[in-house]
This record gives C-alpha cells, sequence and structure tokens, in this order.
C-alpha cells in the first residue's frame, strides 16, 4: 500500500513537471482583452459614430467587451453564489471544496463540484485543459490546476471575474455576457436585476438544458441571493421559458443596414488585394457615410413616404455623393419598416429612370453641335416608323407646346423633342454616350429604340446619380468611392462645354415654368440643377440633381413594382432631394460652377411664334443671355417658314406636313385625317401616367366630325382620345354622315385606368 501511495505522488509530480511551463504561458489580462474579438463589426460613419452593427462571425454570437464595473451588482453576486462562494479567499484553487467534493466521491455523494472561476477561465483561455463529453483527464485536471494558481497570482481578482464573464458559453452560440443580456433581456449587462442574474447564473452550469431545469436552478440562487426561502419558483420558471426563446439582439441593428454590407465587402476586398494602407480592425471600420446626413436622410424618405401611404407608395431610396471624391455621404437603401421587402437594396435595383436621362441626351447633342440650348425644336405631334409599327411619343400633360427652345425643352421636360433630338443624335450614339457615362445597359440602342430617349432601359439609382455627378465634374466620370481615402480617377466622359450648358438649363427656374408652374418645389434658395422622371405605368418615380459640392439622387415607388396612383415628379421624389439638399447647404450657400473657358455668352432674340400657336404673332421665348460653345453662337433664333400638321421622323429628317397656305385653286381639297396615320399601333409611353394620356386626331377641318367604331364621339378639327386596347376604325364624316377618310389603329397594352377621385 506504501509503495502505490508513492507510485502516485511521484506520477502527480512528473505531471506537474510536464504541465508547469504550460502554466506559465498563461496569456496576460491585456492580451486576453487585446485578443477579443465581438462577432459583430460595429460599422462607423466618417465622424466616429456607430451606424450599423453587422454579423461578421456566424460560429459564436459575441458582444462587446464588458468592464466589471459595467456589470449589474446583481449580477456579480448571482455567479459568485452559483459557482465560486470563496472566490475572493482562495488563490486559485478551492482547496475545501476539492476535499469535499473527494469525500462524496469515495462515500458515492452527489456534492458542488470544486472548479473555481479561476480554474474555468484557465480552461477558456486553453482549450488543452477544457473539459471534454467525457471529463477531463488527471493531465488536464492538474494543468487546470496550475494554471488557475499562476492566474491568481499575476491577475486581480477584478480581472478574473471580468474576463469570466465575458468569455464564458452561456447557452448555445451565445458567449459573454454582453451577448446574453442584449439576446434574452434586451438590455444592457449592467441593467440586469436579480431574477435575470439568477437565470445568467444557472445557465453557466447547464447551458443547453431544458428551460425548467433552468428555471429551477434560478429559482435555487435566486433564493440565495435573496436570503428568502419563499420565493416563487413556478414564477422563475416561466420567467425563465420566457427569456430563453427571446432573440432581441438582431443579427444587424442600425441605420445603415444596405451600405454597411456594402463597405465590408470593399474593405475586404482592399485587403485581400493589397490596395488598402491598413486591414480594417475586426470589431469596427470606418466608412465615409456622414452620420448626421444619413439619419436625416432616413427621417427624411421615412416621412414623406408616411405621406405618400394613400398613393399605394411604400418603398424609396437616397443617395448622396461627394462630388471631389465620389464617396458615398448617405445610402438610404429602403423604407425599412414600411416596406415588404427590407432586405432589397433599392439603390441597387434596376428600375426605369424615365425623362432623368433627357439631360445626357441633350449634352451629347450641343456637344455635336447638332443642338444649342436656344435652338428650336417643335414640339408636336410626331409618327416615327419602327420595325413593330408607328411611335408615336406624348408629353406628360399630354399636350403640346409648339415650337420651344431647348433649354425649355429640357427645363420643362418635354417627350417629343427628346425623341426628336435622339432622332439627330442617333440611337446608338446616345446608348455609347451613356455606356462612357458608367450606365450598366444590358442590351443594345436598336433593343430599346427611340423610347430610349424617354428613359426605357433599367439603371440602378447609385450609376444614374454617379452620371448626374459626372456633369457636375464638367462631364468627367470616375466610379463611386466606396472607401476613404481614395483619389478618384477621371475620365473625360462628355464635353466640358456641353455638361456645363446642360447644369445651366436644369438650375434654370423660368424653364421649368411650362410644366412645373413658378413656386415648383425644385426650387432651391442656393444653386442646383435637377432633374425628375417618371417611367411607364408611374412605377418609378426620380429626381436627381447636384449642387457645387454634392450630388443627390432619390427614388420611390415600390419594390414590387406596383404603380403608384397620380404622383407626379415634384410630389413624389422631388420634395426628399429639396429637404437632402437644404440640409447640406443650411450652413454653406452651392455657389453656381465657372463656366469653361471655350463657352462663350451672348445674348439672343427669338422670332415670332408661328399661326396657331399659343402667343402667336410675339417672341417665341423672351429674350436672354445663352451659352454657346466655340462655333456655335448666333443672335436670332426663328423659324423661316411655319407648317402645320404632323411630322413624320424619317431617317433623321423631319418631313413636314401640309403647309398652312397650301390650297388649290381649281377644287377645294378633300376633308382628310391628318394624324395618325392609316395602320398606326400604339403603346403606352414609358413617362406618362395612364390615366393622363391621349391619342390626337387631327383633321384639316374644323366642321369635321368624329366616328370610332361606329360611334360618334367628337366634332372639330382636333380631338384627343383615351386609347383602349384592340383593333379600332376610325372614320371622319359630314353633317349628311357621309364618310369623308377613314384610318385603322391598333392599341396594344393594358387599358387606361381612370384615376379614383
Amino acid at each position: 500500500m506504501r509503495l502505490r501511495r508513492i507510485a502516485r505522488w511521484r506520477a502527480l509530480a512528473l505531471v506537474c513537471l510536464v504541465q508547469a511551463p504550460l502554466a506559465q504561458a498563461v496569456p496576460s489580462f491585456g492580451e486576453v482583452r487585446q485578443d477579443f474579438s465581438s462577432s459583430e463589426t460595429r460599422v462607423l460613419s466618417r465622424e466616429g459614430e456607430l451606424l450599423q452593427r453587422v454579423r461578421t462571425d456566424s460560429t459564436v454570437r459575441r458582444g462587446d467587451w464588458v468592464a466589471l464595473g459595467d456589470v449589474s451588482a446583481a449580477l456579480r453576486t448571482a455567479m459568485l453564489l452559483s459557482e465560486d462562494k470563496r472566490f475572493y479567499e482562495h488563490a486559485g484553487v478551492d482547496w475545501a471544496a476539492v476535499t469535499s467534493a473527494a469525500w462524496g466521491n469515495l462515500w458515492n455523494q452527489r456534492t458542488r463540484g470544486a472548479s473555481t472561476i479561476s480554474m474555468q477561465l484557465a480552461g477558456l483561455l486553453d482549450g488543452d485543459w477544457r473539459r471534454s463529453s467525457g471529463g477531463r483527464s488527471v493531465v488536464q485536471k492538474v494543468g487546470q490546476t496550475v494554471a488557475a494558481q499562476v492566474l491568481d497570482r499575476r491577475w486581480q481578482k477584478t480581472q478574473i471575474l471580468e474576463a469570466y464573464l465575458n468569455l464564458v458559453p452561456f447557452r448555445g452560440e451565445l458567449v459573454g455576457i454582453d451577448a446574453l443580456s442584449r439576446t434574452l433581456f434586451d438590455k444592457a449587462p449592467h441593467g440586469l436585476d436579480d431574477r435575470e442574474a439568477a437565470v445568467a447564473a444557472a445557465l453557466v452550469r447547464a447551458p443547453n438544458a431544458r428551460a425548467v431545469q433552468v428555471g429551477q436552478r434560478a429559482c435555487g440562487v435566486l433564493k440565495e441571493m435573496r436570503r428568502d426561502p419563499k420565493v416563487d419558483c413556478e414564477a422563475v420558471v416561466f420567467f425563465t421559458e420566457v427569456a430563453l426563446k427571446k432573440r432581441a439582439f438582431d443579427a444587424s441593428e442600425g441605420i445603415a443596414p444596405h451600405f454597411s454590407r456594402i463597405a465590408l465587402r470593399e474593405a475586404r476586398q482592399a485587403t485581400s488585394s493589397g490596395t488598402a494602407n491598413k486591414p480594417p480592425a475586426a470589431a469596427s471600420l470606418r466608412t465615409t457615410l456622414s452620420a448626421p446626413l444619413q439619419r436625416f436622410a432616413v427621417d427624411s424618405l421615412d416621412q414623406h413616404l408616411q405621406a405618400l401611404r394613400s398613393s399605394n407608395v411604400q418603398d424609396g431610396a437616397v443617395l448622396v455623393l461627394d462630388n471631389a471624391s465620389g464617396e458615398v455621404l448617405a445610402w438610404v437603401g429602403s423604407s425599412g419598416a414600411l416596406s415588404q421587402a427590407q432586405a432589397v437594396d433599392a439603390v441597387l435595383a434596376p428600375r426605369q429612370p424615365g425623362s432623368t436621362l433627357k439631360p445626357f441626351l441633350y449634352g451629347q447633342a450641343i456637344a455635336e453641335h447638332k443642338l444649342t440650348a436656344a435652338s428650336l425644336i417643335e414640339d408636336s405631334p410626331a409618327r416615327i416608323p419602327t420595325a413593330s409599327g408607328l411611335y408615336i411619343p406624348q408629353n406628360y400633360d399630354r399636350s403640346f407646346k409648339g415650337w420651344v427652345s431647348v433649354r425649355t425643352a429640357l427645363g420643362a421636360s418635354l417627350n417629343v423633342p427628346a425623341v426628336r433630338t435622339l432622332v439627330m443624335v442617333g440611337v446608338d450614339d446616345f446608348f455609347d454616350q451613356l455606356v462612357r457615362l458608367g450606365m450598366p445597359m444590358r442590351e443594345s440602342g436598336s433593343y430599346f429604340g427611340y423610347s430610349l430617349a424617354l428613359g426605357s432601359p433599367d439603371i440602378p439609382l447609385v450609376q444614374l446619380t454617379n452620371a448626374y455627378r459626372a456633369l457636375a465634374n464638367g462631364g468627367r466620370y470616375s466610379p463611386v468611392a466606396y472607401t476613404r481615402g481614395g483619389k478618384p480617377a477621371f475620365r473625360q466622359a462628355m464635353d466640358a462645354g456641353a455638361a456645363y450648358v446642360v447644369g445651366d438649363m436644369l438650375a434654370d427656374t423660368n424653364a421649368r415654368v411650362r410644366t412645373f408652374g413658378m413656386d415648383s418645389v425644385l426650387g432651391t434658395r442656393s444653386w442646383a440643377a435637377v432633374k425628375t422622371g417618371t417611367s411607364k405605368d408611374m412605377r418609378d418615380n426620380w429626381a436627381v440633381g447636384w449642387s457645387d459640392r454634392y450630388t443627390v439622387g432619390v427614388w420611390v415607388g415600390n419594390a414590387s413594382g406596383e404603380a403608384m396612383h397620380s404622383v407626379s415628379g415634384t410630389s413624389g421624389a422631388a420634395p426628399v432631394w429639396a429637404s437632402i439638399m437644404a440640409f447640406l447647404h443650411q450652413g454653406q450657400p452651392s455657389r453656381a460652377p465657372k463656366p469653361p473657358a471655350d463657352l462663350r455668352a451672348q445674348w439672343v432674340d427669338f422670332g415670332p411664334a408661328p399661326a396657331g400657336q399659343s402667343g402667336a404673332g410675339f417672341a417665341l421665348e423672351a429674350r436672354r443671355e445663352e451659352w454657346f460653345l466655340a462655333g456655335t453662337a448666333q443672335p436670332r433664333f426663328a423659324l423661316d417658314g411655319q407648317a402645320t400638321g404632323v411630322d413624320e421622323m424619317v431617317g433623321g429628317r423631319s418631313v413636314a406636313g401640309r403647309s398652312a397656305d397650301s390650297t388649290s385653286s381649281a377644287a377645294p381639297p378633300a376633308v382628310r385625317i391628318l394624324a395618325p396615320a392609316n395602320g398606326t399601333i400604339v403603346a403606352v409611353d414609358p413617362d406618362i401616367p395612364p390615366d393622363r394620356q391621349r391619342l390626337q386626331f387631327v383633321a384639316d377641318s374644323a366642321s369635321a366630325r368624329w366616328r370610332i367604331d361606329g360611334k360618334d364621339v367628337a366634332r372639330g378639327a382636333r380631338w384627343a382620345w383615351l386609347p383602349w386596347p384592340g383593333r379600332h376604325q376610325v372614320e371622319l364624316v359630314n353633317a349628311q354622315g357621309e364618310v369623308l377618310d377613314s384610318i385603322r389603329l391598333e392599341v396594344r397594352g393594358a387599358g387606361v385606368k381612370h384615376s379614383k377621385r
């Protein structure tokens, strides 16, 4: 027996000698604190404010490191009562508890474990001493015991308890008191009361036990804490069952969820490619976003969408870019709780941009010397032959303005002049221009045809806004910057002079009057250029523009693609755009840019309006100073000859209809239908609300009577018809009912719905 005892002590001594070097390798408190990492990355603003928490470690759930002073006294008490009552008395190992456990094992009695908090922490710090499913071996137990005593000598008791609370597993993936308290109790660790603390302490002993068992143990801890044996255990068990079902600590929480994912992805790519100056910290990432601006953009969009709920609008997006650097200053990807698709990032979602493509079209025409800002272009009914029929563009307000300048055509967002301009420029050339400005065009120019002028392709808000930023930078394009500190790589995508003229036109309040009126929300206190747009069937509404320092893009609509109800360019996205632009310049007004050296300013006069147009005989537009590219200036813009009727655009030419004074000396001309042409195929225009589009019928006699599908419908030289799908026969008859002329036409697409009043 004595030899056996000596052999055991020798084996124990040998184990101690082997484990001593491992125990001496116990890290310091500072090293443990520094190596700790949250399972979430804190996405910070450029000012250092917290914008978003994003979970980046799916294997475990850890919150922030919590100092012992920020842990409630109730939790500290519960943990010591449950795990180590003599924590402040022993030197890492509770030998009295070891002795008690040994006697219990000898007599097959169930006793409390002898593992102290220091010993448990040693196991958490080094996996070699961690308990496995089969328990610890003798070697592991000895190593853990030695390491616990080393910890107690080198660390302060408060440091041991603090590290333990931050590293101990509680339940499932939850590790550390911050993750536990925020997940199960939806509060910070300093706010835990005695009942919550008792549940937390009970979970340490049996992390994955059934809720009833955890509750019963928590009740025992609570009795010790309160020194009251009459604690209602049924209430504690019920409270525990409810708490263990909670998941209040969201995987991502904050005001920039969509941009945070992009920023983290860009940071990882920059780090892996070696382009970043310094890898981002595991716990935080400072981004380009401005916290005050992001909060204002979120609130502004939310408030406006609340006001538009009766118009069937639930989604929206906002993007703000710094003109000089291209850095993202605000990124609101959805309307949050108002949306049924919160996870969809509407800043990246391709949508039809409507009239917001017109500035690039006119800019190209000006750059190619095909137009100037003062050039006259006709806003009148037009039919354009295409492979599938006649394309007949119409205006938003279903009326035509006659001859107008390019400045007015763009400012008032007239559709027909834009299509005429596209005929001059060429569909494929304009398509290439959009590609140079960074827009992702998936098809070819011929695929879209002349509807390209009215915004038929799908383009995300981020690329559209950045293309406007190119206009703000004198036609120079550079990609959007998602990280700070980089130098933008500009390339010339549009003539600088043309870009300046386009900006000058979009900033001209007078140019918008014919469509938007004098008191439009688009009028800002300081200089800004802006364009609105509406897509087919009112599914999308846009407002994009820039000041001297910022470019702002706003989209509203429905992620589902459902149409809005009677939302115009100035009632949809424009109010949000205007409020954000005002916020950006509340302390520093925007100043108009300086014109390029090759631009020339000159006063111009306009000739008289032709007969039949509003204001006939008076100047088409008021005398004004206008900007011209070199070699394009002229002092007067007038019509050499006036024509009436309907133009047919053929091969880039405008073929005028019948002249106003064209009469026959032999016999009165036959009364005929001037528009639309026989065989016309009519489709819904991409930029016109369904309840506002009408097809214009024109005859060369004021006494004509109109009949459609055998039914009398109107009288006079002009008639505006609300189209309905199907094939129709239109007849022009005299007072006796005799048919003077007739045509057949087809209307394709959904029926026109009347607005609900």
